[in-house]
């Protein structure tokens, strides 16, 4: 298992992402065929009936799926925000082609609104889009009173009274098509922008630690290399009129190459130590950014400094774990002290069948960090728990000052082996 897990973050983040576009995708692929069906049946209908022959229930056929076609293609670069001009008037002109057909059944309404139900998830302004909604009602509208005179030239309602209300409704329907297809594109981009949110927040954050070392490093070495340069250049020029003075200026060269030395190695240690407060509060947003629901609750005060240092190479290992070997949706964690040791217990679900570098024990991190548990005479315990759980438990003992009285068995069990199966 490796600790570092950014890159499996992305990676991870990366695959939701795509998985969420899948399925916006297929869900309005699911949603055309409400609008094929209809036209389908209309156009079966008209067929019995006798309206159209086979020539032009052949031709009308081809054009149903040459506009699906079209739909699924709209649909697809409409959601990648760059939908082809060209192929919004091909498809508008194969649409009002097919809507011709309304004059022969009342089930070919539906294909003006398929057509707009592809066309809104194009970056339309809402001007754009209440002129579409208003053009494609007027001309269907239009031809729903011509079929309705043709059809039931009996009717109850004239032409004049039936012209305005299929408008009136043609526009609402339009109106519900382009607000259900325009929020479900929505939650689409507020899903694009939120991975993009993501990465800038850790490219800067990586950006934040590199300025903040390059600056460590500069007030660390910036005043000794100054000072080395300026000594060891006079040692140079004092070599051969006053030996004694340029020895005892590379003696200062010497100790302040040592301080700057001894500097440097106090900064990289505090770099690599691993602090327990700082590493579950890591702990919390990388699990969280993962779509994780994390608990942690509150280490024992007084912890003492090795302590707390192991423990935190415990969740971060842990929380590495979580992430690459499983499909968690919740993890918690908890430190308590117990018989004068301090017990982490770190519980996730979603593990199905056995987790590589989880459930085996056969993780290298597991393995390191058993090595690191036992130099403090602690042992870690690894396995399956529940259904689809998995329990990392480490238990360290706490030095002779700092353990409590009451008396009881060990925080472990005496046979645990380190690292071992639990």
């Amino acid at each position: 298992m490796t600790v570092a897990t950014t890159a499996d973050l992305e990676a991870r983040d990366t695959r939701r992402l795509e998985r969420y576009r899948r399925i916006t995708y297929r869900s309005f692929l699911c949603a055309a065929v409400g609008f094929v069906v209809p036209s389908l049946a209309g156009l079966g209908i008209a067929y019995t009936d006798g309206r159209i022959g086979v020539p032009l229930a052949v031709l009308v056929l081809a054009g149903l799926a040459l506009l699906s076609w079209y739909y699924a293609r709209l649909v697809k670069t409409g959601l990648a925000g760059r939908a082809s001009r060209r192929d919004i008037v091909l498809s508008g002109t194969l649409a009002a082609a097919l809507s011709v057909m309304i004059l022969t059944g009342p089930l070919f309404n539906v294909i003006p609104a398929f057509w707009v139900s592809a066309v809104v998830l194009s970056p339309l302004s809402r001007r754009q889009m209440a002129a579409l909604c208003v053009v494609v009602a007027a001309f269907c509208s239009l031809l729903t009173t011509v079929a309705a005179q043709r059809l039931a030239p009996d009717g109850a309602l004239p032409w004049y009274g039936l012209l305005p209300l299929m408008f009136g409704i043609y526009v609402v329907g339009c109106g519900v098509t382009v607000f259900l297809n325009r929020y479900q594109r929505r939650m689409w981009e507020m899903h694009r922008e939120t991975h993009a949110a993501r990465d800038a927040l850790a490219r800067l954050a990586v950006t934040e630690e590199r300025l903040r070392f390059s600056r460590d490093l500069h007030d660390l070495l910036g005043h000794s290399l100054s000072l080395i340069a300026v000594k060891s250049e006079l040692a140079m020029r004092l070599a051969g009129t006053d030996p004694d003075r340029a020895g005892a200026e590379m003696a200062d060269v010497r100790r302040t190459a040592r301080e700057a030395l001894r500097e440097v190695r106090s900064a990289v240690s505090g770099y690599r130590a691993a602090e327990l407060d700082a590493e579950l509060a890591g702990a919390r947003a990388v699990l969280e950014a993962a779509g994780i629901r994390c608990e942690i609750g509150d280490p024992p005060d007084t912890l003492p400094p090795e302590v707390r240092s192991v423990l935190a190479w415990v969740i971060r290992e842990g929380a590495t774990n979580v992430i690459k070997h499983s499909e968690a949706r919740r993890c918690a964690v908890a430190l308590t002290a117990y018989d004068g040791s301090v017990v982490l217990e770190m519980r996730n679900d979603g593990v199905h069948g056995p987790a590589a570098g989880q459930g085996d024990g056969s993780g290298s991190g597991l393995t390191g960090l058993a090595e690191r548990v036992a130099v403090l005479g602690g042992e870690v315990t690894s396995g399956r728990h529940g259904r689809d759980g998995f329990l990392l438990r480490a238990a360290v003992p706490l030095p002779a000052s700092d353990k409590g009285t009451a008396p009881g068995k060990g925080a472990a069990p005496a046979g645990a082996v380190a690292g071992r199966t639990a």
